[in-house]
């Protein structure tokens, strides 16, 4: 296997542009999200889970959010009325060694108000950070959700993505810590 180093990404113009979708109401205007919208971000995360961690201390928050701003495979999408936040997903894109060394996509934290859900504006983000993933060379992208309801599962799919092409599997970290598995590990 051979990796061209200088593989061109996809250059379209019409994917380029930010999307703006008309709804009924004042258009959504996406871009990537900057350092002045942790804030924005932060509030509409309370519509990402009904129950979640307590919130990071504002130094804590800051420091992250400096850090993935400086990570330039990380990139935090925002769809905007007006100046109100209320559509918002990461994109990670991350270095591959394998199908021509073309990277792929993580998407992460696809959240929309509760005020604007079912009004176009949650596919319209992910639409924003598919094609930036494309024009990035990414041979997929991949997803993960907790719900499992039908309207969630559907919603990814007319999003393009497909809930049967590959099995997730996810670990968390366990109460038990790091060096005590790695000497269970070792006794056997």
């Amino acid at each position: 296997m051979v990796c061209d180093r200088h593989q061109k990404t996809r250059s379209d113009k019409s994917l380029e542009r930010a999307p703006v979708i008309s709804t009924d109401g004042p258009h959504v205007n996406i871009r990537e999200l900057k350092s002045h919208d942790l804030q924005l971000l932060l509030g509409l995360y309370a519509h990402l889970h009904n129950h979640d961690d307590p919130p990071p201390s504002a130094a804590i928050a800051e420091a992250v959010w400096s850090e993935a701003l400086a990570n330039p495979r990380i990139k935090y999408f925002g769809g905007f009325v007006s100046d109100s936040l209320v559509s918002s997903c990461t994109l990670t894109v991350i270095p591959n060694l394998t199908r021509a060394c073309r990277p792929y996509g993580v998407i992460e934290n696809v959240v929309t108000h509760a005020a604007h859900r079912g009004q176009g504006w949650g596919k319209a983000i992910l639409a924003r950070a598919l094609g930036d993933a494309w024009r990035q060379g990414c041979y997929k992208v991949m997803l993960l959700t907790g719900r499992k309801d039908d309207a969630t599962l559907r919603f990814y799919e007319q999003a393009g993505f497909d809930r049967h092409d590959k099995q997730a599997f996810v670990a968390k970290p366990s109460a038990v810590r790091p060096n005590k598995l790695l000497e269970r590990s070792r006794e056997r």
